[in-house]
């Protein structure tokens, strides 16, 4: 094993290795070329799979040697053939696809069949769901016409919903896309701030700009933004509005109040679809004010047509720091809770 593998496969947090029952398994390939571009430079791809599955890894001619539990050398076979398969086809593989087979392997259920990783296509990119919770968001997106997206921030819940939007543009299923946020900052006070209109809330939509430009081709955003076919605005906006034949995307949902959750929600016209993405442990309000995310999650608990998608620190896939910084804190506020509990009851 190279210098770079082995400092890979190293890292903090790598499952412990059994000491026993362990399996051999031998995963033959039919193109040394394939393989090659499958396992990345220096063999990094590889060392992913050590590193994530905890177990050992090998390249040898045309085929990979795997040494270790034997669910876990299996899910490492199943993520190896899959992605050779799309390198086969011409297809490029990167970290984020091997993390993403590994992660839906580690949580799919005995007995079941695995579906695979849902994906969006767009004219720019394919885009495949990384954690199974991901799956199943992408999946109610294309079954819900109102889906709630809730969870820590890095799980993909903004832009897979913009993906999934600019999928339904380009195919005709909308007419427009609607982007939105609460300007919690401003107190949705806009007219305070300097500039034109575009300038003033410019600053609190730029993840929704970054997205559609990621997913759509730029060309393409900067015409639909000057036609409307493309609007990104405020939520102080959309007061009065019916939204008819459009797909509306509200971001930052945990800063909503209560009245403005139902004025939001309230504006879905025939043919629309909604999707209302927020982290309820993220509240900017004032303090004493409930959140109207909250409140409409439960309130709606149960009806028809509506999907609730819970993502955890375990769905973040920006990167594995990000996963380990929101785990703290979900640590410490279930502590912080604890130790409330405690003073309330002596």
């Amino acid at each position: 094993m190279n210098a770079y593998r082995g400092a890979a496969a190293s890292g903090a947090g790598r499952p412990t290795r059994a000491s026993s029952a362990k399996k051999r398994l031998v995963v033959p390939f039919e193109s040394n070329r394939h393989l090659a571009e499958l396992l990345g430079e220096y063999d990094a791809h590889l060392a992913l799979i050590e590193d994530r599955l905890g177990i050992e890894a090998h390249a040898h001619g045309n085929v990979v040697i795997l040494s270790g539990s034997e669910p876990a050398c299996n899910i490492a076979r199943n993520v190896l053939e899959q992605l050779y398969a799309r390198v086969a086809r011409g297809e490029q593989v990167g970290p984020g696809d091997f993390d993403g087979l590994i992660r839906h392997g580690r949580e799919e259920k005995p007995g079941k069949s695995p579906d695979g990783q849902a994906q969006i296509t767009t004219r720019r990119r394919v885009i495949k769901a990384r954690t199974p919770t991901q799956s199943q968001y992408i999946r109610g997106l294309e079954s819900t016409d109102l889906v709630f997206g809730l969870g820590p921030a890095g799980t993909g819940k903004t832009y897979l919903a913009v993906a999934y939007a600019a999928y339904c543009l380009e195919r005709g299923i909308v007419e427009r896309i609607i982007l939105s946020r609460p300007a919690v900052e401003a107190g949705e006070r806009l007219g305070f701030l300097p500039g034109d209109m575009r300038e003033k809330v410019d600053p609190y939509l730029r993840p929704l700009y970054d997205a559609l430009y990621d997913v759509l081709p730029p060309e393409k955003v900067g015409r639909d933004l000057e036609t409307g076919v493309i609007e990104i605005a405020p939520l102080a906006f959309m007061r009065g509005r019916t939204l008819s034949n459009a797909y509306i995307i509200l971001d930052e949902a945990q800063n909503t109040t209560s009245m403005q959750m139902k004025m939001f929600l309230t504006r879905l016209g025939e043919n629309s679809k909604m999707v209302i993405t927020g982290d309820p442990s993220q509240i900017d309000l004032p303090v004493g004010q409930r959140s109207g995310l909250e409140e409409a999650v439960r309130l709606l608990a149960g009806i028809q047509g509506i999907e609730v998608v819970r993502f955890t620190s375990s769905d973040v896939v920006r990167r594995d720091l990000v996963a380990r910084i929101v785990e703290a804190y979900d640590r410490g506020q279930a502590a912080e809770a604890k130790r409330e509990r405690h003073e309330r009851d002596t």
